[in-house]
This record gives C-alpha cells, sequence and structure tokens, in this order.
C-alpha cells in the first residue's frame, strides 16, 4: 500500500493542477488520513477508488473561508463594548485576544502563569502564544465570520497571524475596524469601570497607552496602506458610537452574508 505522504503529495499536485490555491490544498491536506473524495472529485484529480466514499462529504465543500475583521483601538476606546453589539446584530462571532488570554491565566497552565506576569507589567504577550489561542478558537467554532477584539497589537502580532492563522485558512483580514478614541478619555474610561482587572491601574493603564502608540499604530498604518482600515471615532455615547458601526457594517451586510 502506498503511504498517506506519498498520496498527500499526489494530491496537492493534481489540486493544482485543476486550479485549487495552495491555501486551499493545506486545507484539504489538513483532514488527512481520514480523507476521502467524492467520485466527482475523484474524477477529476484522476485519483484511485481508494478515496472514494459516500459517507463523508466533498473535501472541496468543506473548505471554509472565514469573514475576518479585526478590531483595534487604545485601551478603553469601547472596542469589547462594540464587539459584544455587532455580534448581536450581525450574527458574528466575538473573539476577545484579551478573553482568551484571561482565560488561559485562569487556566492555571505554565502559559498562563507566563500571560499573567507580562500583562502585569503592561507588556505584550509573546505572538505564538495568542495567535495559537485564536487559531484553535476560529477552528472550534462553527461560525464563518468573526471579529477578532484587540489583535494584532504589534506588527510581530501581525506577521505572526499571517505566518500561522492566514497560512492555515487561506485568508487575510477582510476588515480593520479602528476606534479612534482620546488618550484622556480611554484612561478615565478603564479607571471608571471597576472591573478588578490586573492591568486596571493608572501606572499600567499609562504603559499600556505608550506600547499601543509605539506598536499597534504601525498596524493600523499597514492596513491603511491596503484599504482595509475604518476609522470609527470613539467619542460619544455606547450608542452613538454603534450607530456609526451598524451603518458600516449594514453596508457589508449584502456582500457577506451579514444577518
Amino acid at each position: 500500500m502506498i503511504p498517506w505522504r506519498s498520496w498527500s503529495w499526489l494530491i496537492g499536485k493534481q489540486c493544482q493542477a485543476i486550479g485549487f490555491s495552495f491555501s486551499d490544498n493545506l486545507l484539504i491536506l489538513e483532514q488527512a488520513p481520514l480523507l476521502f473524495v467524492s467520485k466527482q472529485i475523484q474524477h477529476a484529480l484522476n485519483l484511485p477508488a481508494l478515496f472514494t466514499t459516500e459517507t463523508v462529504k466533498d473535501a472541496v465543500t468543506s473548505i471554509r473561508r472565514p469573514f475576518i475583521t479585526f478590531v483595534l483601538g487604545g485601551p478603553g476606546s469601547g472596542k469589547g463594548t462594540q464587539c459584544a453589539r455587532i455580534a448581536s446584530a450581525f450574527g458574528v462571532a466575538h473573539l476577545s485576544a484579551g478573553d482568551l488570554l484571561r482565560e488561559e491565566i485562569s487556566s492555571k497552565s505554565t502559559n498562563g502563569e507566563l500571560i499573567r506576569s507580562i500583562i502585569k507589567e503592561g507588556k505584550i504577550v509573546p505572538s505564538e502564544i495568542t495567535v495559537n489561542l485564536i487559531h484553535k478558537a476560529i477552528k472550534s467554532s462553527t461560525a464563518d465570520k468573526f471579529l477578532i477584539d484587540g489583535f494584532p497589537r504589534s506588527e510581530e502580532n501581525r506577521i505572526a497571524f499571517e505566518r500561522i492563522v492566514s497560512f492555515l485558512i487561506g485568508v487575510e483580514p477582510d476588515l480593520v475596524l479602528f476606534f479612534d478614541c482620546p488618550e484622556e478619555e480611554m484612561v478615565k474610561r478603564v479607571l471608571g469601570r471597576n472591573q478588578g482587572r490586573i492591568d486596571d491601574n493608572i501606572e499600567t493603564i499609562k504603559k499600556r497607552l505608550k506600547v499601543f502608540e509605539k506598536l499597534n499604530l504601525p498596524v493600523i498604518s499597514y492596513y491603511s496602506a491596503k484599504g482595509k482600515v475604518h476609522k470609527i471615532s470613539a467619542k460619544g455615547s455606547v450608542d452613538e458610537i454603534f450607530e456609526k458601526v451598524h451603518q458600516l457594517f449594514s453596508s457589508l451586510k449584502e456582500a457577506n452574508g451579514f444577518a
């Protein structure tokens, strides 16, 4: 019997020959060794009957291309509050990078203890840790539209996402939503929310704002150059800000299947 690795090479070559992209090939091969191809796809790929079954869905139609929105803004800019409302109004899955990290802290894992000490100092968590948590959350979800809240926080984050998640899923973010908020307003909001978070104190907030300005703004500039950034003024009430956000997502509804 020919080893699966040899079959995977054959499938990859044949997929390329009939027009599948490299990322499509990865998604197909990711299902190995349980991958079986329908008769129609078997014929197109010129594969032997070994890969035929009526009990498994066609591998090609199972490929997911999620609509991904990065949501950026400084601490206290209101991005988490607005994401919750977007998720409710438009049926989008909300993944908070901060919440995923805090859940890992609560798990008392080795990574969790490391994350705790880094956040307490107002520093950026290593990209691989955050990206892997996001990738795990995307893979375990049945949703096809995601808000990724508070990520990427740096160019290193962005590059890590492209290397790990975009490489496997085959897409870049479709939209980058940037909540632009004055520094004094962000400080006031963070100190006033009183959620008992370890990073909600004036000293840490000041550090986070400096880190945001130094590291996050280049990410926004990068995606602005690609025409993906939509800037929302984060001044005003929650309802006033959401009205602007709602207009944006309503304009995307028909083209991208928002509810």
